[in-house]
């Protein structure tokens, strides 16, 4: 009896899963170096922002840069959950329910993403810093960010669906171990090959992230291929219905999972708004207070990159064994503890070793949140849509924690805030979680 049970268990197909994990590689790459050096151009030149830059910039002062670097959030906003309805909704010939928008918007994301540090380079060293005599190059430089991330936010979804697409409910925080390690290795690539290039000229590291991207994304298409069952799961629905879709399915969900979702979604929400404060303003912190270059900065903060990837796989073995809950509550308070540490010691050994051990814990965290909220459903049918409600509450956040973090940093002058902010909303996130009643695998 025991053989038999074990034997009919579901094994995680690991070749599939790196394959789908080169998507997620794709994002994370052009993510990264847009967190990393946005901010910088946007800074550069501003009396108040202390910088020894390759770069020449708009002047802007914290509160404007965290307000456009939320721009791609409050897209992501809309367009992600939609996306994700739609997606459970087509098939494709030869492409399937995913891949068309895939393959549709990937390359209008990569040419937008090519001409920022083109506009950046074009402003004459004389001007840089001064904004009213730039309003040009930065309508250029914001309208291209905006196709950027607006093309982007219209095929993550889709690349992140196809996971839970083609992995069983008990295996999915393995898996999403697996696709996350295969995200943070891009990050770290570009971060270290891209803070060598940008030291030669601002423009290369930008090339080379586009390369991989397409590299990415061409082994995605061409070596994964999409499961056609799911279509029969979900009946047609009239296109006037998307826009309220969300609502309708969330209303769908029975009280108890509801409670449970809407308290997971708020758990996400609070974490990321802490966790926005160092994807953001983490080089910045690396130049105000370690007072280091802006791209050894973002070298230190690709220690918690690598941490990351070590412990991905694992972190989903451990959820397995103790539950995705517990996990990511013990995630969340040691993170805290060693952001409050790294706060009252702003040296850049003692970060960088905090910031080691933060990527372990911030795993713990980040493995299991997607899974949690697609198991919060009974059914495989709406993953799409369930993948939109993960990522409305992430987008949420990172709308609101660039602005308030660089609100609250430029309203104290202190950019030691930035390990701050995240404790403080770590620690709601691990209470909030603790009503969490649904998202355990499901059998």
């Amino acid at each position: 009896m025991t053989t038999e049970v074990q034997s009919s268990a579901p094994k995680l197909n690991y070749g599939k899963t790196f394959l789908i994990g080169f998507g997620f590689f794709g994002l994370s790459v052009m993510w990264k170096l847009y967190n990393d050096y946005v901010p910088i151009f946007l800074q550069a030149g501003n009396p108040g922002f202390e910088m020894a830059t390759r770069a020449n910039g708009f002047g802007l002062g914290a509160t404007w840069t965290g307000f456009i670097m939320t721009l791609d959030n409050i897209i992501a906003l809309f367009l992600l959950p939609l996306i994700g309805m739609w997606s459970d909704r087509v098939w494709v010939k030869r492409l399937g329910r995913r891949k068309p928008f895939i393959v549709t918007l990937a390359p209008i994301s990569i040419l937008a993403f090519l001409f920022i540090p083109v506009i950046v380079k074009s402003i004459p060293p004389e001007l840089s810093g001064m904004t009213s005599e730039l309003r040009q190059p930065l309508a250029l430089f914001i309208a291209a960010v905006g196709i950027f991330i607006t093309a982007m936010a219209g095929f993550r979804t889709p690349v992140i669906s196809l996971m839970p697409d083609l992995t069983p409910s008990p295996l999915r925080s393995q898996a999403n171990g697996i696709i996350n390690l295969m995200g943070g290795l891009g990050g770290v690539i570009i971060t270290l090959v891209g803070a060598q290039l940008y030291a030669l000229n601002i423009a290369l590291p930008f090339i080379v992230a586009g390369v991989l991207m397409f590299s990415a994304l061409l082994m995605l298409v061409f070596f994964v291929k999409e499961p056609r069952h799911l279509d029969s799961d979900v009946p047609p629905e009239r296109e006037e219905d998307v826009g309220l879709g969300i609502i309708k399915n969330l209303r769908q969900v029975a009280p108890e999972a509801r409670k449970s979702l809407l308290l997971l979604m708020l758990s996400i929400f609070l974490w990321f708004v802490g966790y926005n404060a160092i994807e953001t303003f983490f080089t910045s912190y690396g130049v105000n207070v370690l007072k280091i270059t802006e791209n050894n900065a973002a070298m230190l903060g690709s220690v918690a990159y690598v941490t990351f990837i070590i412990f991905a796989i694992p972190s989903g073995y451990i959820s397995a064994k103790v539950g995705r809950k517990r996990a990511i509550t013990m995630g969340l308070l040691i993170f805290a503890g060693l952001l409050a540490i790294g706060y009252f010691t702003p040296n850049a050994i003692v970060i960088g070793v905090l910031l080691g051990l933060g990527g372990l814990a911030w795993a713990l965290v980040n493995i299991n949140s997607l899974p949690m909220v697609i198991d919060t459903s009974d059914t495989d049918a709406n993953i799409g849509t369930f993948t939109g409600f993960y990522y409305l509450a992430s987008q949420l956040a990172a709308i609101a924690g660039p602005t308030l973090n660089g609100f609250v940093i430029e309203r104290f002058e202190n950019y030691g805030l930035v390990l701050l902010m995240p404790v403080i909303f770590f620690a709601l996130a691990a209470v909030t979680m603790q009503g969490v009643t649904r998202g355990e695998a499901r059998s």
